[in-house]
């Protein structure tokens, strides 16, 4: 692997930077492999050998070798995140920067695939996410992710940054992994190599001042920004933090790490403003980098007209809770059709977000009427909001993959809906009739490879 020459000379000046090691590591052929477990369902997959913990962060894991994750059921029951190790950083911010976790308003602005949104509603347990992705067909995919991991309180929107500043003063706390060039990805994805200039550095470096001017706005006074991208460059890392606190007002905040972690902190060249930088010849890890600031400036929230939220009629209430056990403390709406649900205090807060963003999803699918009948969606089968009240089939690997494949299953169940598990997680539904089985999986989830 031929690491660009013109990165490694812009790099000499950097702390913690050794050409020589960095050159040596990316040509090792060396491959770090991490995922990170979702608390909210604590299953250790058997399909995977575990090599450790990853330090800066509580619920990550190092693995001995690179598994085919497509065909472990327990990824598609998001038991876990297949996470690069250095990015799991944030975690670590976020124990040290806003302890107190509970009610914020939490916003990942550039959130596709999910990995640092899944990260995010684990922290945040008690808050509201709202996970944006600009372009729409990651927006699927980011719907996805967040749907396995099965988090009650998340919206996903469809928006352009810019669409932020009609929520002035809104969030507790926003995430910009903003596009950047992706240097710090070369190991993991030589090709990234092929892409990398030192004009996309800069045409990065101005995109990421547009993403931050656009999306401050909605961060409230006293907020937190954390920034990050995968880039060793200044133009992208030091100088970006420059920028936030010379032009935009934003103050820097350090952060306290064990040096046994290997992490550099850095100190950007006009304000000295902390960085904090991930080289893969000093951790086990690829390269990252990321800065913490708070926002100086008194922006009051205003309120806006909220959009009108389709509430659930009387009897369609009644019809939903003679059908299902579900926990307590959820709120009902209907949007598309679906019945939906959402922890009762940010149900208001559907209607303020809609009103201004493009909502992909929000709050978890519960399923949709049919006449007498109640219809149960496949994110409800993932969210943990379902008290036990359907006969549920524990399934062995080969019968869990054939259902993932969306292929025919012989099984003894009770006719009707039966909810399906591998390792006591739940996959979803199948519909069993006197003489076959409906398979539910989503056809668009489905594993294609045999």
């Amino acid at each position: 692997m031929q690491v660009p020459q013109a990165l490694t000379q812009s790099l000499q000046q950097i702390s913690g930077f050794d050409s020589q090691a960095f050159e040596q590591v990316h040509n090792s052929g060396e491959q770090v492999v991490s995922i990170r477990l979702n608390p909210a369902k604590p299953v250790i997959s058997p399909n995977l050998n575990i090599d450790g913990a990853v330090p800066w962060c509580e619920h990550g894991r190092y693995l001995q070798e690179r598994p085919f994750f497509t065909f472990d059921p327990l990824l598609h029951a998001g038991a876990y995140y297949v996470q690069e190790a250095s990015s799991m950083f944030v975690w670590q911010a976020l124990q040290q920067l806003m302890p107190d976790q509970a009610g914020k308003k939490v916003l990942d602005l550039c959130a596709a695939p999910g990995g640092k949104s899944t990260l995010l509603a684990s922290y945040f347990k008690d808050g509201l996410l709202v996970s944006n992705e600009v372009i729409k067909n990651r927006a699927s995919v980011l719907v996805e992710n967040m749907s396995k991991w099965g988090t009650a309180a998340a919206v996903v929107t469809n928006n352009d940054p810019s669409h932020f500043q009609s929520l002035p003063g809104y969030f507790d706390l926003i995430l910009a992994d903003a596009p950047c060039s992706g240097s710090g990805l070369f190991r993991k994805d030589p090709e990234a190599i092929t892409h990398w200039s030192e004009d996309n550095v800069a045409l990065c470096s101005q995109r990421q001042q547009r993403i931050l001017a656009d999306i401050l706005p909605a961060l409230k006074e006293n907020g937190i920004l954390l920034y990050s991208t995968c880039s060793y460059s200044e133009a992208e890392n030091e100088q970006i933090a420059d920028w936030l606190v010379g032009e935009m007002g934003m103050k820097n905040l350090g952060l306290v790490l064990p040096p046994e972690w290997g992490i550099i902190e850095t100190e950007s060249p006009a304000f000295g403003a902390k960085g904090y930088r991930f080289y893969p010849h000093r951790l086990k890890g690829e390269g990252f980098f990321l800065a913490a600031f708070q926002k100086q400036e008194a922006v009051g929230f205003k309120k806006q007209k909220p959009q009108q939220i389709s509430p659930l009629s009387k009897n369609e209430l009644q019809q939903l809770q003679a059908s299902l056990s579900l926990k307590e403390g959820l709120a009902y709406f209907q949007q598309s059709g679906a019945i939906r649900a959402i922890p009762e205090p940010w149900l208001a807060e559907i209607g303020v977000l809609a009103s201004q963003l493009y909502i992909k999803k929000a709050g978890v699918e519960i399923g949709s009427l049919k006449g007498k009948d109640l219809v149960p969606a496949h994110e409800l089968a993932l969210s943990g909001l379902l008290r036990p009240s359907f006969p549920v089939l524990e399934l062995d690997l080969e019968q869990a993959l054939l259902y993932l494949k969306r292929k025919d299953l012989v099984l003894n169940g009770q006719n009707g809906w039966n909810l399906l598990q591998y390792c006591g997680l739940s996959l979803g539904w199948v519909k069993v009739l006197p003489n076959r089985i409906n398979n539910y999986y989503p056809a668009e989830w489905r594993i294609l490879k045999d």
